[in-house]
C-alpha cells in the first residue's frame, strides 16, 4: 500500500472518534440554551445535560485511541477496539507524572514534585497519543488476528491474543516515548503557538488547505491537529467546554472557535451560491436535472454542513474552480476570525450546529456570520458564474453531448437506484469484481476501497451508475464518491464478496 493510501486510511478512521462529537454538541447545545454561564449551576436538567457532553469532550483522546483501532483494523471487529483502549490505558499510566516521578526517584511528597516533571508526561492523556495508540493496535490487530496456538494455549488464540500483544507492545512503546515524546511534545507545542501567533492570517491559511485536502480525503488528519489537542489548539473540545473551559484558562473569548466559524459562511451560504450558478449556465435541456442536483445538495450543505455532494460535482470537471472555492473559503474564516464573529460544530458548519452553539459563552457575534454568509452567497454565485461561462467549463448539466449518459443507462439507473444490493452488485462489477477487492470500508459519502490493480476500475461505469467522482489514491487505492448511501453500499458489498 503507498504512503497516501496508508495516509487516507489514518484520515477515514479518525472519523469514528469524531461522529461522537454530534452528541456532545447536542447535550452541551441545550445545556447552554437553559444555563449559558453556569455551567449548570443554575438549573438541575441544564447541569445533567452539560455535564453529559462534558463527559464525552474530556474523553476524546481514549475514545481516538479507540475509534482510530477499530477504523483501521481489518474488518472493523470489537477485539480491535478492545486493543487500542488496553494499549492507551498502558501507555498512559507507565508514562503519567506520577509513574515518571517514580522511575525517577522524584519524592511525590514533596508539595512541588511536578515542576521537577516534564509539562510533556502532565499531558500525556492526549490526542497525538491516542491515535498513536490506535494506529499500531489495528496493526497488530491485523498481523495477529487470525493467529493460532498451541492446543495447551488455544482458548488465547485469534482475536483473544491481540490485547495480550498489544499490552506487551505498549511497554516498548512507551518506553521509546519516555525518551522522545519531549522533544515530539515541544515541537508539536510550537507548531501550535506558531500558528496562533498567526492569528487570524493563520485560520486562513488552514481553512484554504482544509478544502484543498478534501479530493484525496486527507483533510481529516489536518482537522485534528487544528480542532483537537495534537498540538496545542484543541478548538472544537475546548470550545464545547464552553464556561468550565473558560474557567479553566482552556478558551479565550473571541479567539477560540476561529477554526471553525469561518467555515459556516461557506457551508451554509457560499456553496449553494455556487450551485445557483451551475444550475443558471446548465444547458437548456439539462436544467430539470441539474436543478434536482443542485437543490438536495444545497439542502444538506446549508441545514447539516455537509458539503461533499456540491464539491464533487465540479472538483475533478473543473479544478480551477475547485482552487478558487479553497481560496474562498481560506478568506472566510479569516474574516471570521479577524472580525472575531465566532460560532463551533460538533459536527460540521451547517444551520443545526450554528443554533446549538449560539448560547454558548464562546459565541461571540455569531449572528454576525449570517450576514457574512449573504455576502459569500453573492461572491459565489458572481465568481462561479463568471468563470465557468468565460472558460466554458464543464460543470452540471454543461457535459457535451457524448459524455452524457444515455436514456437507456438512465433507465436502468433508476430501477436500480433505490435498491443497494443491486447498487452494491453493480459497483463490485465496476471495480473488477471480489478477485480485485483487498479492503472495503467507507465514510459518511464515499467508497473507499483497497483493491489489486486501480486500473480496472471501469469509471465511466461508475459515473453511469450515479458515482460524482472516482479517486484513484497509486495503484492499490480508490475512492467512489456515491453519497450519503455510501456506508449501507459498502455494508451490502462486504456481504457480497
Amino acid at each position: 500500500m503507498g504512503i497516501l493510501a496508508y495516509l487516507q486510511r489514518i484520515g477515514r478512521s479518525l472519523m469514528v472518534p469524531v461522529a461522537v462529537l454530534p452528541a456532545a454538541a447536542i447535550l452541551l447545545g441545550i445545556g447552554y440554551w437553559i444555563d449559558p454561564n453556569g455551567w449548570g449551576q443554575n438549573s438541575i436538567v441544564a447541569a445533567f445535560l452539560i455535564k453529559s457532553g462534558g463527559a464525552i469532550i474530556e474523553k476524546m483522546p481514549i475514545l481516538f485511541a479507540v475509534g482510530v483501532a477499530y477504523g483501521m483494523s481489518k474488518d472493523k471487529d470489537g477485539s480491535a477496539a478492545l486493543a487500542g483502549l488496553v494499549g492507551f490505558l498502558v501507555v498512559t499510566t507507565l508514562l503519567s507524572p506520577n509513574s515518571i516521578a517514580l522511575f525517577n526517584g522524584i519524592d511525590t511528597s514533596i508539595g512541588d514534585w511536578q515542576l521537577h516533571i516534564s509539562p510533556a508526561f502532565q499531558k500525556i492523556d492526549n490526542q497525538f497519543v491516542g491515535i498513536l495508540v490506535g494506529i499500531i493496535s489495528a496493526e497488530l490487530y491485523n498481523r495477529f488476528s487470525s493467529v493460532e496456538l498451541h492446543k495447551a494455549l488455544a482458548f488465547f488464540s485469534g482475536k483473544r491474543l491481540v490485547p495480550i500483544i498489544v499490552s506487551i507492545v505498549m511497554l516498548l512503546v512507551s518506553a521509546v516515548l519516555y525518551f522522545i515524546w519531549p522533544s515530539i511534545y515541544d515541537a508539536l507545542v510550537s507548531f501550535g503557538k506558531y500558528i496562533k501567533e498567526l492569528g487570524s492570517v493563520g485560520s486562513g491559511i488552514y481553512g484554504f488547505f482544509n478544502r484543498l485536502l478534501i479530493p484525496v480525503g486527507l483533510h481529516h488528519a489536518l482537522n485534528s491537529v487544528f480542532w483537537f489537542d495534537v498540538a496545542g489548539i484543541n478548538d472544537i473540545p475546548n470550545f464545547l467546554g464552553g464556561q468550565k473551559s473558560i474557567e479553566d484558562g482552556l478558551a479565550t473569548v473571541g479567539i477560540t472557535g476561529r477554526y471553525q466559524a469561518g467555515f459556516f459562511p461557506v457551508m451554509m451560504f457560499g456553496l449553494p451560491g455556487a450551485a445557483l450558478a451551475m444550475y443558471h449556465t446548465a444547458k437548456k435541456g439539462n436544467k430539470d436535472k441539474t436543478a434536482s442536483i443542485m437543490l438536495a445538495s444545497s439542502f444538506a450543505a446549508f441545514f447539516t454542513g455537509v458539503t461533499e455532494p456540491l464539491e464533487f460535482a465540479f472538483m475533478f470537471v473543473a479544478p480551477a474552480l475547485y482552487f478558487l472555492h479553497a481560496i474562498l473559503a481560506g478568506i472566510s474564516l479569516y474574516i471570521a476570525a479577524a472580525m472575531q464573529w465566532i460560532a463551533g460544530f460538533g459536527f460540521s458548519a451547517g444551520l443545526v450546529d450554528m443554533l446549538l452553539s449560539s448560547r454558548n459563552p464562546l459565541a461571540v457575534h455569531w449572528y454576525m456570520l449570517i450576514l457574512q454568509g449573504l455576502v459569500f452567497f453573492v461572491v459565489y454565485y458572481i465568481v462561479f458564474r463568471f468563470v465557468i461561462v468565460k472558460f466554458n467549463l464543464k460543470t452540471p448539466g454543461r457535459e457535451d453531448e457524448d459524455t452524457t449518459v444515455s436514456s437507456t443507462e438512465q433507465t436502468q439507473k433508476k430501477q436500480i437506484v433505490g435498491d443497494t444490493t443491486k447498487l452494491a452488485e453493480q459497483y463490485l462489477n465496476i471495480v473488477g469484481g471480489k478477485e480485485n477487492l483487498t479492503n472495503i470500508d467507507s465514510c459518511i459519502t464515499r467508497l473507499r476501497l483497497s483493491v489489486k490493480d486501480s486500473d480496472l476500475i471501469d469509471e465511466q461505469a461508475a459515473k453511469a451508475l450515479g458515482a460524482m467522482a472516482v479517486i484513484k489514491l497509486g495503484k492499490t487505492g480508490i475512492q467512489i464518491v456515491v453519497g450519503q448511501q455510501a456506508e449501507k453500499i459498502a455494508d451490502e458489498m462486504k456481504k457480497l464478496v
